[in-house]
């Protein structure tokens, strides 16, 4: 809705479509020049956090994962991560593993859930992927049969499509048989040769030349693409710490217009995690199919333009096909499910790499193994201040777009990211004033 009060011209739009969560944005313009641009995350905060503290150091892969429907994995991934560094427990190459491919399942129905449903159809002209399905049926029925694989995969892993339950401390409560992960190997390689058609059909798509002015963050896995585990954080820009570290380089800061904290880099300032960020510092540690179809659709070995993250997503979805099918063949069922993890008094330090980007995870407990305290940092909170940062340099260079025009592009410039505003409490009403 558009509509003049005096000299100032002002946009409104309900809710933001395509994401997930609930918020405001407000961009102010006075005399040709953008001066302030808030994404207002107002959806209530929820606590995690708070009430994490004084149960037991068992208890948070269960309860973190029901931050989030779409990446619940990450969370607890990131969680058994933090607290078996700090029980000092051994993880078997066998349960990394398997954790691994649980991974990839959320990998796999995240990508595809964002690739085609929820940017796609910027793209390609239509206001929603219902509408995209009306035209092109196929086109979204091999979504939803791609995506369906992922949600299978974490189902029998996870023992349960959404919010698993089969993740605990030191592995898994029971472990899949052999012969229950081959039967995903067919439906593995035809999926895989559905996503390298992913990635040629969005790498046809028109870009507008935008490179985004963030220092870019990952974790760092030795000899793999950072996925569900690594000790080591590292940037474009020459960070290299571990992340124990990460109190020392990262903050946290709260801003009036939001109920989500915005994050930054101790005398560095913003930066970005995500598709992009894997992408341009492990994209040497991707496989060999990989690296093909990324070489093929020209994306080079380092991207920085947010509008093409769908093709840096579309290139790990290959990438989660493959490794899935390289997890299973090689798969042999443990012995035991989990290791026993004892509670140790420390503080503990856990990251994975959720599809939106880094999740970080730190808690310390007692030597009874009750919380103390716990921080959870994850991907779109970082996110918040690169994706305002974008919204005012790409306005300013479009301020000659007509009200509807802008408002879609703004929308499409934070569809980039894939938020997940709930997990960083929360999305989107958008407010432009002009004056």
């Amino acid at each position: 809705m558009t509509h003049r009060m005096g000299g100032t011209r002002t946009l409104e739009v309900g809710a933001l479509a395509r994401v997930e969560g609930e918020g405001a944005m407000h961009v102010k313009i006075e005399d040709g020049v953008v001066r302030d641009v808030q994404l207002a995350i107002y959806e209530p905060p929820r606590f995690f956090e708070a009430f994490l503290v004084g149960r037991s150091y068992t208890e948070p892969p269960d309860i973190t994962a029901r931050i989030c429907g779409i990446c619940p994995i990450a969370y607890q991934a990131s969680s058994c991560n933090a607290i078996e560094s700090v029980c000092g427990a051994e993880i078997p190459d066998s349960i990394r593993a398997l954790r691994r491919l649980l991974y990839c399942g959320e990998w796999i129905e995240s990508h595809v859930l964002h690739i085609y449903m929820l940017h796609a159809p910027d793209f390609l002209g239509f206001p929603s992927a219902i509408h995209l399905a009306a035209k092109f049926p196929e086109v979204v029925e091999r979504a939803l049969r791609m995506k369906k694989l992922g949600n299978d995969i974490v189902e029998v892993v996870g023992g349960r499509a959404i919010h698993p339950i089969n993740v605990r401390l030191g592995g898994f409560y029971r472990t899949p048989s052999k012969a229950e992960l081959n039967a995903f190997t067919e439906r593995l390689l035809r999926a895989r040769d559905e996503a390298l058609e992913t990635v040629r059909l969005v790498s046809t798509f028109e870009f507008p030349d935008f490179d985004g002015d963030w220092e870019l963050v990952s974790l760092a896995s030795d000899g793999e693409y950072p996925i569900p585990e690594g000790r080591r954080l590292i940037s474009d820009r020459g960070l290299d710490i571990s992340i124990e570290d990460y109190g020392k380089h990262f903050a946290e800061t709260h801003v009036a217009h939001a109920n989500a904290l915005h994050s930054h880099m101790l005398e560095r300032g913003q930066y970005a995690v995500g598709p992009l960020a894997r992408y341009s510092l492990n994209a040497d540690k991707l496989s060999p199919i990989a690296k093909q179809i990324a070489a093929e659709v020209g994306l080079g070995t380092e991207c920085r333009n947010p509008f093409r993250s769908i093709i840096v997503r579309a290139v790990e979805l290959v990438y989660a096909y493959d490794e899935a099918i390289r997890i299973i063949d090689s798969y042999e069922q443990p012995e035991r499910p989990f290791v026993d993890v004892q509670p140790r008094a420390g503080v503990g330090h856990g990251c994975s790499e959720a599809p939106r980007g880094l999740l970080y995870h730190k808690y310390e407990i007692d030597g009874r193994g009750d919380i103390l305290s716990a921080q959870i940092v994850p991907p779109t909170a970082q996110n918040q201040p690169a994706i305002e940062s974008d919204l005012e340099a790409f306005v300013q260079d479009r301020l000659h777009l007509d009200d509807h025009e802008l408002t879609h592009q703004c929308e499409q410039v934070i569809r980039n990211y894939d938020p997940c505003i709930s997990c960083a409490t929360h999305f989107l009403d958008l407010h432009v004033e002009r004056s």
